[in-house]
C-alpha cells in the first residue's frame, strides 16, 4: 500500500559545474546527482534515484536543467527547494517544484534543449566570468561564423560532430535555432566585440555535439578554415574533419522545453 503514497517530483536546479565531474553518479567521484540524492536523503531518510534531462560532463553548467524523482515523503511541495537548498552546495540551486504524473520522466519527455556556448574574445580574461566561459585572447571573424551556421538548421547525420567513444548508433538529430549573440567589451573606448555566444536548440543533442561544433566554428573565426568548411565537414559524417572539443567551461544547458 506504501506506492500508492509515491508522488513524482519534477525540479528546475541550476548549478555551477567547475568543481563536479558532470551530472551522473559515478564511483569515486563528485557529481551534481550524488549531492542531490544526497540532499533528498538527509531530509527524508529516502534513497531517490534523481532522473534529469540528460547528463552534461564534467565543468558544464545548468541555468534550468530539469529533474525528477519519486518520494514517499508529504513534505508539501512548495517547501521542498526551501529545504533541498539548505541541505545544497551552493553551487547547485533548486528553483522551482512541482507534482507531475507518475508516468513523467525528465529525459524521455523533453522535446527540446537549449545549449549555450560562451567565448570571451578579447586580449585578457574577465575574472567574474571565467568559470562559465572560453577564453580566446585574439579577435575572431564574427561574420565568417555566422555564415557557416545555416547548414546545420533542421535534420542531419551529425556523425562529424559527436565524440567517437559514444554508445548512441543513430546520429541523426533536428536543429531547429543555430545562431550567434556578440556583446561588446565594457572595459574598452573602442567598442569591440569581447564576448560571443553560441546558441543551440534541437531535439536532442550527441556527446559533446556543442563542444565540437564550437570548435570548428573558433577555427573559422581565426581564419583557419572558410565557412563553407561546416557544410562539407557535416557531409563528410567523419569526427575527424571537425574542429577540436572546445572546452567544457565555455558550455551551459540553458533551457529544456517539454
Amino acid at each position: 500500500m506504501e506506492d500508492q503514497a509515491l508522488r513524482n517530483l519534477r525540479f528546475t536546479i541550476s548549478y555551477d559545474g567547475t568543481a563536479y565531474s558532470g551530472f551522473q553518479i559515478q564511483p569515486k567521484a563528485d557529481t551534481i546527482q550524488y549531492r542531490l540524492e544526497q540532499a533528498v536523503f538527509m531530509l527524508t531518510g529516502e534513497r531517490v534515484k534523481v532522473i534529469s534531462s540528460g547528463r552534461t560532463d564534467a565543468g558544464v553548467h545548468a541555468k534550468a536543467q530539469v529533474i525528477n524523482f519519486s518520494t514517499n515523503s508529504k513534505i508539501p511541495v512548495e517547501r521542498w527547494c526551501l529545504a533541498l537548498n539548505a541541505r545544497l552546495p551552493r553551487d547547485i540551486v533548486a528553483h522551482t517544484a512541482e507534482e507531475v504524473l507518475p508516468s513523467f520522466h525528465s529525459r524521455k519527455a523533453a522535446k527540446r534543449k537549449t545549449y549555450c556556448f560562451s567565448i570571451r574574445s578579447a586580449r585578457f580574461p574577465d575574472v567574474f566570468h571565467r568559470n562559465y566561459e572560453y577564453h580566446h585572447p585574439t579577435h575572431l571573424n564574427v561574420e565568417a561564423m555566422r555564415e557557416a551556421l545555416p547548414c546545420l538548421l533542421g535534420e542531419h547525420d551529425f556523425t562529424s560532430f559527436c565524440t567517437v567513444r559514444t554508445d548512441k548508433e543513430v546520429k541523426v538529430r533536428t536543429l531547429y535555432e543555430v545562431r550567434l549573440e556578440t556583446e561588446a567589451d565594457e572595459l574598452s573606448t573602442t567598442g569591440n566585440i569581447a564576448r560571443v555566444r553560441l546558441i543551440v536548440t534541437g531535439n536532442g543533442f550527441l556527446y559533446n555535439m556543442v563542444r565540437i561544433i564550437a570548435g570548428t566554428l573558433i577555427q573559422i573565426g581565426e581564419g583557419k578554415r572558410p565557412s563553407s568548411d561546416m557544410q562539407r565537414i557535416l557531409e563528410a559524417r567523419d569526427r575527424s574533419q571537425a574542429g577540436p572539443t572546445a572546452e567544457a567551461m565555455g558550455l551551459t544547458l540553458w533551457r529544456v522545453d517539454y
